[in-house]
């Protein structure tokens, strides 16, 4: 995706937005190269499965996000497990306590969230077993091509224990029962770990290391994901920037509230939100969608017929007439990724504000 070397919103158009007059002036220029997609985080092999965020470069008039995304570095080594007094430990969690293996070495997951966290923590390769998402691949691909290969289990909504049993863990960790997989029927098969629905990512994230018995590996990387996002955003100079996150579904449309994990990562930058989009997630008029404006907008799709009710709202006269739009500074990017929660996810998406925040589309 071409961007512009420099920043430039005529007058005329900053003036849609309260505040907005003269804070583009002060973004940082630069060339931004397209993030990337589809490299094995463990393989080498290509990823060639289909995704709608791959297929073109420009959705509606948006520049799309995450066309050739480098995951070659998106799980780390194994990391070192926590000091224990034995094999096993006790860890108290949403559904009770468990006694974990100290260092487990075949673990089920449940969810996007708990694989994630196995990736960041080094352990993808011990995932014996895992549910798999809805769409053409049975995982995002922001986690590498390698974890397409992990059997799966079930979908996240109903999670199959007859197939988890099948694999022998010695440890399965989620968020919380579902399906036909409650917590006494998990227990059953392996040590269970369900975290609970914990709107905080960075707490999930800790209690699924904790889980694995990696709190301190998940500390340091806690660490190193603050310090990224701080240098990033001061590198874009994200202070200065109001940037708007708009979910299309394939019944309506939504702007993301800070309490989303898209907008806690943005915030980690120093960038802002507009006024309208400062409190919790709501819907948008789609006739008169102003609560959509920002300096840039970034474009979710939830799904293909998600993004089908998006290029209609898109293509529409309302839309067009806002400033970002206007302006060339809207960008599509992966649903899978800005609208799920984990540190591996956290760093990919810094690594689309970086190269999108301070940009914008050509034509």
């Amino acid at each position: 995706m071409p961007v512009s070397p420099a920043v430039h919103t005529p007058a005329a158009r900053e003036s849609r937005i309260s505040g907005r007059t003269g804070r583009i002036g002060r973004l940082l220029g630069a060339v931004l190269a397209c993030t990337a997609l589809a490299v094995s985080a463990c393989a080498s092999h290509p990823d060639d499965s289909a995704s709608i965020i791959r297929t073109t470069t420009n959705i509606a008039g948006a520049g799309v996000v995450g066309i050739e995304r480098d995951t070659t570095q998106a799980c780390p080594l194994p990391s070192a497990p926590d000091p224990a007094d034995g094999p096993t430990r006790a860890v108290r969690h949403a559904s009770g306590e468990s006694r974990v293996p100290a260092d487990p070495q075949r673990i089920v997951v449940l969810g996007t969230s708990a694989l994630d966290a196995t990736c960041a923590v080094g352990l993808w390769e011990r995932v014996v077993g895992t549910t798999t998402i809805p769409g053409p691949v049975p995982q995002p691909g922001y986690l590498g091509y390698g974890v397409v290969e992990i059997p799966g289990v079930g979908t996240a909504a109903d999670p199959d224990p007859a197939l988890i049993a099948q694999l022998d863990p010695d440890l399965i960790i989620g968020e919380v029962p579902a399906g036909r997989a409650g917590y006494e029927a998990l227990s059953a098969i392996a040590p269970t770990v369900l975290v609970g629905a914990e709107p905080n990512w960075e707490k999930q994230f800790t209690a699924f290391a904790g889980a694995m018995g990696r709190q301190g590996a998940a500390a340091a990387a806690l660490d190193a994901y603050h310090t990224e996002a701080a240098d990033t955003g001061a590198t874009i100079n994200a202070r200065y920037v109001q940037a708007s996150i708009v979910r299309f579904t394939p019944g309506g449309t939504e702007y993301l509230g800070s309490e989303t994990f898209a907008a806690q990562v943005l915030a980690d930058t120093g960038a802002t939100r507009p006024t309208a989009q400062r409190d919790t997630s709501a819907p948008i008029d789609e006739s008169d969608p102003v609560a959509a404006e920002g300096d840039l907008i970034y474009v979710l799709f939830a799904g293909a017929d998600g993004q089908e009710h998006g290029e209609s709202v898109m293509r529409s006269q309302p839309w067009e007439e806002l400033g970002a739009v206007a302006d060339n500074r809207t960008f599509v990017v992966d649903d899978t990724l800005w609208h799920t929660t984990g540190l591996t996810a956290a760093r990919a998406v810094l690594t689309d504000i970086r190269d999108t925040l301070n940009a914008y589309v050509m034509d």
